[in-house]
């Protein structure tokens, strides 16, 4: 096994367990290391820190897998790590009311790069590291052995794999395929998923919580639900009482989903309008219209992935802000979101309040938000930490 040394004051972050590398701070980085390979990594004096998956191909060189000597990385490694994750899971799913959850959240499991979403019988995969590239197959075996799923399904097709030299995949890894009207139950309510073309790995199962959070102040208001996909939102509010509700989406085929899961529900469609649009435009349209609401929902999707793009994300978070109060009817309530890891919790606030002011309102903070509990926060790894929300009273 190969040894990397890191440069003499760059070793503080390893101490502190977070997982992540950079090449920069590599004393003797070697670029004919085979990517994905697991190697161990020393402080420049030789004194050993733990083992990591090294790329030489990404900027994020090393990941971290484990701290310390006395650890062996064999199969009961991989296998009691992978288990240990499914375990914390216990109690998500199973109650009849919520069938769907994140398994495996990467390094916040210290698994880096590695996604399994749970959909009632089937699990879909993300590989998104040269290392869990390379441990797929065993990753699919420690699956398959404790959760007897129907089907796994890879989904490796997100942009990050190309930041690893890795080309995007989806297939089939292991049973049968997943049905096109695959249907899952969260909070009691049931949503057809396309774990196959679906965004990200179907669902987004991260705002479980947060959805129930929000429809508990929608009895009542009309509400606009803007970002809608298959209507995770719109469907709770419906439920909850609201008096409209009004889901734009970019998408014909999520608005279709969401019309279809409205009816599966027994929802009143005749209070469910929806609009094929340009959410940027098309509150500029409502706003032209002199339309008002009291309630509006913002989950866009993420528009500042690294610290790189967040100047022109910080432009379109408040500008989607700003024309979302300019909608609201006094005392109405604004949930908005952002999921973009780039942008701190603290921007983020910062961004709203600026909408705020250039609009001439006051706001009113009832609920911080973030991500649900199947996506934990690891303390020293901050960016785990990447959905953030507040529902505000606009005044």
């Amino acid at each position: 096994m190969n040894t990397i040394l890191i440069r003499q004051g760059r070793e503080k972050s390893i101490l502190h367990r977070h997982p992540w590398i950079f090449k920069s701070a590599l004393k003797n980085p070697d670029e004919a290391i085979e990517p994905g390979s697991i190697v161990a990594v020393a402080e420049e004096s030789g004194t050993k820190l733990g083992f990591a998956f090294c790329n030489p191909k990404s900027q994020i060189t090393l990941r971290m897998i484990a701290y310390g000597t006395d650890v062996k990385i064999d199969d009961d490694f991989w296998e009691n790590t992978i288990a240990a994750a499914v375990t914390r899971r216990t109690g998500l799913t199973g109650d009849g009311r919520n069938t769907a959850c994140r398994l495996i959240y990467g390094e916040a499991d210290f698994l880096p790069g590695l996604i399994a979403d749970r959909y009632g019988d089937f699990i879909v995969l993300q590989c998104l590291t040269a290392g869990i590239e390379k441990l797929k197959p065993a990753v699919v075996d420690v699956l398959t052995q404790l959760l007897k799923p129907a089907g796994i399904y890879e989904r490796s097709d997100a942009d990050v794999r190309r930041l690893e030299g890795l080309p995007e995949t989806r297939g089939l890894l292991y049973g049968k395929e997943p049905p096109a009207d695959l249907t899952v139950q969260e909070n009691g309510l049931s949503f057809v998923v396309n774990l196959s073309g679906g965004q990200k790995t179907g669902f987004f199962l991260d705002q479980r919580l947060n959805r129930s959070i929000v429809a508990s102040y929608a009895d009542g208001r009309n509400v606009l639900d803007c970002f809608s996909y298959s209507g995770g939102f719109a469907l709770n509010a419906l439920r909850a009482g609201a008096a409209s509700v009004h889901a734009v989406d970019s998408s014909s085929d999520a608005l279709a989903a969401l019309q279809a899961n409205a009816g599966r529900n027994g929802l009143d469609t005749t209070k469910l309008t929806v609009a094929d649009a340009d959410v940027f435009q098309y509150l500029r349209t409502l706003r032209d219209e002199g339309r008002k609401f009291g309630m509006v929902v913002l989950d866009p999707p993420k528009l500042a992935p690294t610290k790189t793009q967040v100047e022109r994300a910080v432009r379109a978070y408040k500008d989607v802000n700003l024309m979302a109060m300019k909608l609201m009817e006094p005392g109405g309530i604004l949930a908005t979101f952002s999921c973009s890891g780039g942008l701190p919790t603290e921007e983020f606030r910062r961004i709203v309040g600026w909408a705020a002011r250039d609009n001439g309102r006051e706001l009113q903070v009832l609920r911080v938000l973030t991500q649900f509990e199947d996506h934990p926060v690891r303390m020293n790894y901050p960016e785990s930490e990447y959905l953030k929300g507040l529902v505000v009273r606009v005044i």
